[in-house]
Formats: C-alpha cells, structure tokens, sequence
C-alpha cells in the first residue's frame, strides 16, 4: 500500500523504490541483513509479483483480441508485452529450478573479476531466497488463487462504477477497462498515472460505443475511486512505519 501510495504522488513509478526501501528497512531491523542483502530480496520478491502481473495483464488480453474488436495498437502492445513476459517467465523458471547451474554460469562470466564475482554470487544467493515462493510446489495453488483474486476484485470495481453511473455494460466492460488501464499505467509516467489512466479507460469503453465524453467523466471518476483510498491508507501505513516519503525517497536503497 505504502508503494502503491507513492505511485500516486511520484512520478515514474518511483513507488517501486519507495516499496524496496521500507521492506528492505524492516529486514535490516528485524533480521540483521545488510543493505545489499536486503535490496535483492525485496527486489527479487517485487520481480515475480510483476512479472504474474504482466502475464495476467497478457491472458486478459488475449482473451479480449479473441472475443471484440481491439485497437490494431492494443493488439502490438499486447504481443510486446507477452514477449516480454517469456523472457521472464523464462529467466525465473531458470533461476528457480537449475539455481545451481545458474551460479555456474555467473562464475565463468566473472571468473576474471573475482572481487566482482564474489559480489554476484552474494547477490545471486540473497535474490534466490526471494523467488522462494515460486520454487515450491505447494505455494502453486495459493499463488493461483491470490493472482485470480487480485485481479477479480480491481474488475468488479470498475464494472460497479459502470453500473453507478448507468453504463449498462456486461461484465466483460470491466476486465476490458481493467486491462487497458494495466497496460497503460505499466510504462512510467506521471504521479497518479494522470493521463494515461484516463487515455486507456476511455478507449476501453469507446470499443463498446460509449461516447467520449461519458467515457472520461467514467475515468476520472474512477480513478479518483481507485487513487483517494489507495493514498489514505498509504500515507497511515507509512506513518506507522516511522518513515517519511522524503527520507525514503533520499535514502541510498543498498547501502
């Protein structure tokens, strides 16, 4: 909540840093890790939840290329992004099930450097820990249903402000906003996602003949719904963490 708050006020995404840092602050005070240690495993952590996030951004695409007419641009991006995804389901599935193999490659890679490879392989090993949620199997149906859930309520958000403001659309409007405004705020850009947020929504539910005009009042309202809560709640868990945006933004995250 503190990350998503501080993508709200900070431009480009800045919140993803924000997020490393007060993790890697609660590790160092309660486990005694470095800043370094700490930096990879958050890191690692924040790496799988984006790249199950882009893959259920990708699966509700393609759902929606097969079933209505999308913008030819939606579809490019759509291809982008799955491609994107392959090389990091990819390197993850790698790194998660031959770690060993991996550390081997980093050595011959660095095997001239030994300073540098030391430094690796310290990085390598504390980043593994981080992607132990995915190398057991039996977290494999826990991950499936928190991914669904995730996305299943963000949806029904946006079809309930559909209803609220008499857009009478099936169900499907709101995954179809859900995934336009997921590609669109995925690219770094202004605090709020301000612009893009209200550029994807709009030409979301333009594809159902919803005029202009009511599609961006239907945007700016439901990014308000979406961002004045998330910024709340944000700011008091931040508060509750003794930690200002200010000095978490300033503070060097691997020290």
């Amino acid at each position: 909540m503190i990350g998503y708050m501080a993508n709200s006020v900070l431009p480009l995404r800045a919140g993803e840093v924000v997020r490393i840092y007060v993790l890697g602050r609660k590790l160092r005070e309660s486990e005694g890790m470095t800043g370094t240690q700490s930096f990879w495993l958050v890191t690692a952590t924040l790496v799988v939840e984006r790249v199950l996030d882009s893959l259920a951004i990708v699966l509700m695409l393609g759902v929606l290329v097969l079933t209505i007419p999308v913008p030819r641009v939606v579809e490019w991006a759509a291809g982008a992004l799955f491609a994107i995804d392959v090389v990091g389901v990819s390197a993850l599935i790698a790194v998660a099930r031959a770690p060993d193999a991996c550390r081997r490659i980093l050595q011959r890679l660095t095997g001239r450097w030994p300073a540098v490879a030391r430094m690796l392989g310290a990085m390598f090993d504390t980043a593994l820990r981080g992607l132990d949620g995915i190398r057991t199997p039996a977290h494999l149906p826990r991950l499936i249903a928190w991914t669904a859930l995730v996305w299943l309520a963000p949806a029904t958000a946006a079809w309930a402000m559909l209803r609220a403001v008499h857009l009478d659309l099936p169900f499907g409007a709101g995954w179809t906003v859900l995934a336009f405004v997921g590609i669109g705020i995925s690219v770094p850009s202004a605090p709020g996602y301000v612009g893009v947020f209200h550029a994807a929504a709009t030409a979301a539910l333009e594809i159902f003949g919803v005029p202009r005009s009511a599609a961006l009042a239907y945007a700016l309202l439901y990014h308000a719904s979406a961002m004045v809560p998330i910024t709340i709640v944000g700011w008091l868990y931040l508060m509750r963490e003794h930690v200002s945006l200010g000095e978490a933004r300033r503070a060097p995250t691997v020290a």
